[in-house]
């Protein structure tokens, strides 16, 4: 078998982790319309399962879109949960809002405009989960940022870091180099433990762990 999945194989995961949530779906609906992109409901189910293994109740999102991720995350963090949905368009938190009241999960969330990114170095941490998915070329200083106000047993995820398979590739677009730097950062980082699921353009989990534990793992 090749390195990528067949796309029999693909499409029944897809079947196969299907959700049956009307918000989501109709996020999903504007999404295909819009041609907005989102991270899609495997990520989504990823992030959200993973959140609540570790009893996630803080959530940070550096970029968040019209709330696609936010839904996810929120129905993780449970009741006394609080997700930080970041967007720079107005228009687009507006919905994200509007979204998330449908879901009847607005309770749970905060909506910041502005750059996630300088939000995030605003914001006191630590945050149990934080998730990057805003303009690549700002990935490696997200990193260093996240890394910061991520409590330790915390997860970071960051989205899209195959690039559509251009990190493989001769490509040397500034994007492009951004996101290989990123993922080469988070599997040397002293704090981190990483790997990368090829699941809808690739998403990057790390979970932070104490300075010095990394050397057990024979992974320095």
């Amino acid at each position: 078998m090749g390195s990528q999945p067949p796309d029999s194989l693909n499409e029944y995961l897809e079947k196969l982790e299907a959700h049956s949530h009307p918000v989501l779906e109709e996020m999903e609906r504007l999404a295909k319309e819009k041609d907005f992109p989102i991270i899609g409901h495997q990520c989504g189910k990823r992030m959200a399962i993973l959140a609540h293994a570790i009893g996630a109740k803080r959530v940070f999102e550096v970029g968040s879109g019209f709330g696609y991720s936010t839904l996810w995350f929120a129905m993780a963090v449970g009741s006394d949960g609080v997700v930080m949905h970041t967007e720079f368009d107005e228009k687009n938190s507006n919905l994200a809002r509007e979204f998330l009241g449908k879901a009847g999960l607005s309770d749970r969330c905060r909506f910041l405009i502005g750059d996630g990114l300088l939000l995030l170095q605003k914001e006191r941490g630590p945050f149990d989960c934080i998730l990057i998915d805003c303009d690549k070329k700002q990935y490696p200083l997200a990193l260093q940022e996240a890394v910061a106000k991520l409590r330790v047993g915390g997860l970071l995820f960051a989205h899209n870091v195959i690039w559509s398979g251009r990190v493989a590739s001769q490509d040397n677009e500034p994007s492009t180099e951004a996101i290989r730097k990123y993922n080469k950062e988070i599997m040397g980082h002293p704090e981190l433990l990483s790997y990368i699921d090829p699941v809808h353009d690739g998403l990057a989990v790390s979970v932070k762990i104490p300075l010095g534990l990394k050397q057990n793992w024979h992974l320095d």
